[in-house]
């Protein structure tokens, strides 16, 4: 199923979740960071504090993932029973042991204490649908959601629906998916290990006959990978071709089945002596290529570099990542005035580990960044969106003066408060303070002066309308606050609103 940005999305108020394993894990990680409660139910005793783990590694992730404030976390709320896990939910995520008996049992409990217009979903990896459906009372209301590992990262759902399966429900789902950030896909036909899987499958075969047949170790498979097609795919797909179908054409007929390279549809002897052989390269494998943090946390961070970089292009899993950034644009409130007491917090964000310079500490650059953007959230505030900037205008930045006081290291939270110093029709000057959380004294200053230029003729020109008014309202409030004492007598300050 396509995405269209255009369409309605359902955003969850809460969900119930059975099971807190890994993947129930991370599916609560991704409910709570997008403000969604979660209800969990799993009988394990270390349930809660398996998935806070899961939940404070995700948290970190999503801090360098989007600079867009996330909304309020929802709540994770342990319970006795399916029956309490699924009471007044907008979905229930079934994520129990691979064991079909077992799948069967929770999801008959769910849907018969949940009633016919519940959705409940499960994450099997390969079950079909009619299968795990073939016990509830209302099998129409089910599907199956199979994400993949690491649930908070990664944003591919394959949605399968059984033969009783009602199209409304993998509607339903889909905008449930995609206002939490992921990437919907419906499976056509009901198969075993849907899509993604086999093909994964497919991959795992092929190598493990070549460790088998000696022709290579496990590194060297996974070189040929990362540094080939696995790169080249993770942006493109399989195929996706240069020259559309006549590419795709000519690749068939000349590639497709006409070379003895695969033993695909064989299995090699899994004796102990090749698993023995198997463990003795993964080992090296690992000692070879050590991670110099927690093995999650790299590869949450690799993840999230990958996506920034395909974000920058608007184009796959980056559009999607966008465009959940614009969902949450729209659902978390922006910097509230308080009555002028204080300066506007405009900006808190973390450290980036690609910030860092070669000093080991955030790179001179990223101070001015850090302005650029908390001028960015003041000037939203006041009501220059695309509309008025198409209209009227935008501010552009004339003079900035930095002060460094400290220093910022990868993972510091930051925060950004701004101060109107003065304004008149073009001009407006802002003094920004960049603190460390859990630190008084600042870590950096920026002032700026900014121009306002109209949008038909691109020179100078008075800020209008709403605008104005807003910000001319912003001003009287500021002035009343002392001036920073860092505040540059360099700059010369237009005057104040306040007549």
């Amino acid at each position: 199923m396509p995405e269209n940005p255009n369409s309605i999305t359902a955003h969850p108020r809460a969900v119930g979740l059975l099971g807190g394993g890994v993947i129930g894990g991370g599916w609560a990680a991704r409910f709570i960071l997008n403000g969604v409660d979660v209800r969990l139910y799993d009988p394990a005793s270390n349930a809660v504090e398996y998935v806070q783990k899961i939940l404070a590694n995700a948290r970190r992730a999503y801090r360098r993932l989007t600079d867009v404030p996330l909304p309020a976390e929802g709540a994770l709320t342990l319970v006795d029973s399916v029956e309490d896990a699924v009471r007044d939910v907008d979905l229930v995520q079934e994520s129990a042991p691979e064991r079909v008996e077992l799948k069967q049992k929770l999801l008959a409990a769910a849907s018969r204490a949940a009633g016919p217009s519940a959705l409940i979903c499960s994450s099997t990896s390969g079950f079909r649908p009619s299968l795990l459906q073939a016990e509830m009372d209302y099998p129409e209301c089910f599907l199956v959601a199979h994400p993949f590992q690491p649930v908070y990262m990664l944003p591919l759902v394959e949605l399968c629906g059984g033969e009783h399966t009602a199209p409304k429900m993998l509607d339903r789902a889909a905008a449930i998916f995609r206002s939490i950030g992921m990437h919907p896909l419906v499976v056509r036909k009901e198969v075993d290990g849907f899509i993604a899987n086999r093909l994964g499958d497919a991959i795992s075969r092929e190598s493990l006959w070549l460790v088998h047949d000696d022709v290579a170790t496990l590194q060297e498979i996974d070189d040929a990978v990362r540094y080939s097609w696995g790169l080249r795919r993770a942006v493109m797909g399989a195929y996706r071709m240069a020259d559309g179908g006549e590419g795709m054409r000519q690749t068939i007929e000349q590639w497709a089945f006409k070379w003895p390279w695969s033993r695909l549809t064989e299995k090699p002897n899994m004796d102990q002596a090749f698993l023995d052989r198997v463990t003795e390269q993964a080992d090296a494998l690992v000692k070879a290529d050590p991670l110099d943090i927690p093995t999650v946390q790299k590869r949450d961070d690799l993840l999230v570099a990958v996506l920034h970089g395909l974000r920058s292009q608007a184009y796959g899993p980056g559009e999607t990542l966008a465009r959940w950034e614009q969902g949450l644009r729209k659902r978390v409130p922006g910097p509230q005035l308080r009555d002028g007491s204080a300066p506007l917090l405009t900006l808190e964000i973390a450290v980036h580990s690609d910030w860092i310079d070669l000093n080991g500490h955030v790179a001179e650059s990223r101070y001015l960044q850090l302005c650029s953007d908390a001028t960015g959230t003041l000037t939203s505030y006041i009501g220059i969106d695309a509309e008025y900037r198409v209209r009227s205008g935008a501010y552009y930045t004339l003079e900035t003066h930095l002060c460094h006081l400290g220093e910022l290291h990868a993972g510091d939270l930051v925060k950004v408060s701004t101060q109107v110093l003065g304004v008149d029709d073009k001009r407006l000057h802002l003094f920004h303070v960049i603190t460390q959380e859990g630190r008084e004294r600042p870590v950096a200053t920026g002032e700026q002066m900014l121009i306002h230029v109209d949008a038909a003729t691109k020179r100078s020109g008075p800020v209008k309308g709403d605008v104005r008014e807003r910000l001319r309202g912003l001003a009287r409030a500021h002035e009343q606050l002392p001036r920073p004492e860092r505040a540059s007598a360099s700059i010369r300050s237009p005057q104040s609103a306040a007549g």
